[in-house]
């Protein structure tokens, strides 16, 4: 029996993503890529972990994704962490350009990989920073509560 799902190899993937933000708006985009690049990406090599996308202009780039060189072809090879542009329609652009800049939301990398047809592709998400939890604080309330209740033990 042949599977329905389409056939795709995940390349890198930025778990960390979900627990630091609120991921809302999920999309699929290309990327422009040299040819050690998507030899590379073949290889399984990359890493989005540290990476994000921002605003260049009218552009949507992709910074900080590393994709290391391609052994075999050390001469012409690429720079591991430049600026990669995101392939997107312009309505979708301007609706990223838009929460960017009106709401602050911060564009991020989820999922680096190659579709059924061998093209390179990353999902990217609008997302809104989570409310880091202060352990200092629970810290403290923790101890206050400790100690009231060894104190109300004692007078009573």
């Amino acid at each position: 029996m042949a599977s329905t799902a389409p056939k795709m190899k995940i390349i890198a993937e930025n778990r960390r993503a979900k627990f630091d933000y609120f991921l809302e708006d999920y999309i699929e985009a290309g990327i422009m890529l040299l040819g050690t690049e998507i030899k590379a990406l073949r290889d399984g090599r990359a890493n989005i972990a540290e990476s994000y996308a921002a605003v260049e202009g009218r552009e949507i780039v992709l910074v900080n994704a590393d994709i290391p060189p391609y052994k075999q072809a050390n001469r012409f090879n690429h720079e591991p962490r430049r600026h990669r542009k995101l392939l997107l329609h312009r309505k979708q652009i301007d609706k990223l350009i838009g929460a960017v800049q009106r709401d602050g939301q911060t564009i991020i990398p989820v999922k680096l990989y190659l579709n059924e047809a061998g093209k390179a592709k990353i999902e990217i998400a609008l997302a809104k920073g989570k409310k880091l939890h202060d352990k200092r604080e629970a810290t403290a309330q923790r101890d206050w509560q400790r100690d009231k209740a060894r104190l109300m033990k004692e007078r009573g």
